[in-house]
């Protein structure tokens, strides 16, 4: 019972959220390098010049006029550029979390640090500092888990080729892909394609101006294509490779009995689906077939399209887990709280955190459940944490009892659904072991790490490490192969 021996205790990180080193080692430009700061009632804008060459902003949802680029402003603050400094911290950081016991650490490595450009280039250098990271993780037995591409796109990409709207940048995809995957052949065995593949939509994250839902779609086909692609590349070039897909998992309930309120949950619910169908049975599903033919959207494919989504199936989902949502049929007059990147109705039943996120547990316990019934592959959560305004005592420690609690009421009920359930779990990353920049609100206050780093919403700070309560408390769990919480 409980936990198998060979379960993958860690952390989570994106290099755009924790990796700072902006240019540095011949770094090219993301589109999250122009993304500003902002907080829960200020949203993250978008540096960009028009066409015309006058420098402009909108929030980070928004496309962007034709001919818009982006652009860094030397007068603004993007809190990506140092982040939390794991570009100089690294060897500090992973003896920290050896000390925790961790056995892997999710990372990402930026796309646009190994080819600055996104282009058929190498940047060596960038492609060193990962020999280094990994070494380091490997120096102390932890396993690497390698998210490849995590919320952005080099900037060239999206200025040039409208990002994912482009079927080119498939291929420009595939050689960061086999750039990597035969750098690191025998020594990282775990891989995601994309992160979050279901809320991929906007310029940041996928480089397209045109935001429509045609556009957004036919994007999202060429990112299938380019996963399916990857996972028959990574397993041709390494047969031991386990490559899967990561999606949010938000799971929606039925506000009430109402049949009306039923379908509207299992609508929202499909949505989140249709990622992992495509992804996992190799196949689009028929519902959202004819979710286009409603809508007058015709995905572009060419031939062989299909039979690259069939072949390419992934070894494992991964997935973020942090909280469910409540579906209506009457939503203009439901009662909506904050959400990851998308609003959330209000579950009467449960409370939320600071920022308005539903805490629900169990909730955690039914994804797995839901999931692993579906497409009976092995999951892995590599995402679920809880992001709250810390203070630093003068002991030079934080008191987080909540997050504890936090932690292990969802341990628990995950637990459960490895031991009742029978679910094939392999492993827990929980997101931001150490505090980084939060994607959404782009702030350092909305802090999830185990560990407190000095550093503010406004760039100010030393950078100096500090364990918190929930440090001890984790690397207890981790020891007891999560028997004691």
């Amino acid at each position: 019972m409980g936990f198998p021996q060979n379960f993958l205790w860690g952390g989570a990180t994106a290099a755009n959220q924790y990796e700072g080193g902006y240019l540095a080692g011949g770094k090219g430009l993301s589109t999250l390098d122009a993304i500003t700061g902002g907080s829960k009632d200020q949203p993250r804008m978008i540096t960009f010049k028009t066409k015309e060459g006058e420098v402009q902003q909108v929030t980070r949802e928004s496309s962007l006029p034709e001919g818009a680029v982006g652009y860094v402003d030397p007068e603004q603050y993007y809190p990506s550029h140092v982040a939390t400094d794991f570009y100089h911290h690294y060897k500090e950081d992973i003896a920290l979390f050896a000390e925790m016991g961790f056995n892997c650490f999710r990372f990402s490595i930026s796309w646009a640090r190994v080819c600055p450009k996104g282009l058929k280039e190498i940047n060596e250098e960038g492609l060193a500092f990962y020999d280094r990271v990994i070494d380091e993780l490997l120096k102390y037995n932890i396993e690497p888990v390698v998210t490849i591409n995590h919320f952005d796109i080099p900037m060239y990409l999206a200025d040039t080729y409208d990002g994912w709207s482009d079927r080119n940048v498939i291929d420009y995809f595939l050689f960061f892909c086999e750039t990597i995957f035969k750098r690191y052949k025998g020594k990282v065995k775990y891989w995601m394609t994309f992160n979050e593949i279901n809320f991929l939509r906007s310029w940041t994250q996928i480089g397209i101006h045109n935001s429509t839902p045609q556009s957004k779609f036919q994007a999202a086909h060429h990112l299938f294509v380019a996963s399916a692609k990857a996972v028959e590349l990574g397993h041709s070039i390494n047969p031991e490779n386990q490559i899967g897909m990561m999606v949010a998992y938000i799971p929606s309930y039925p506000m009430t009995s109402k049949p009306e309120d039923v379908w509207a949950a299992i609508e929202y619910n499909r949505q989140q689906e249709f990622y992992m169908d495509v992804q996992v049975k190799g196949y689009y599903p028929e519902h959202q077939l004819k979710k286009y033919e409603r809508e007058g959207i015709t995905i572009h494919k060419e031939a062989g399209d299909d039979d690259w989504i069939a072949k390419g199936t992934v070894d494992f989902i991964g997935f973020s887990y942090y909280m469910s949502t409540a579906s209506t049929a009457d939503p203009e007059n439901a009662k909506y709280v904050g959400g990851n990147q998308v609003p959330a109705v209000k579950n009467p039943y449960l409370n939320e955190s600071e920022w308005g996120w539903a805490i629900d547990p169990l909730g955690l316990r039914i994804s797995l459940v839901q999931m692993y019934e579906r497409y009976h592959v092995p999951l892995f959560i590599v995402e679920n944490g809880f992001g709250a305004v810390d203070e630093l005592t003068v002991a030079g420690t934080v008191e987080d009892d909540y997050r504890i609690d936090y932690f292990a009421k969802h341990i628990q009920c995950m637990k459960e659904a490895v031991e009742l359930d029978g679910v094939d779990l392999i492993g827990y990353t929980p997101w931001g072991c150490i505090d980084l920049v939060s994607a959404g609100t782009g702030e350092m206050k909305k802090r999830y790490g185990f560990i407190y780093v000095d550093m503010d919403d406004q760039g100010n700070g030393t950078l100096k490490r500090y364990k918190k309560k929930s440090f001890d408390w984790y690397k207890e769990v981790i020891r007891s192969n999560g028997e004691k919480l």
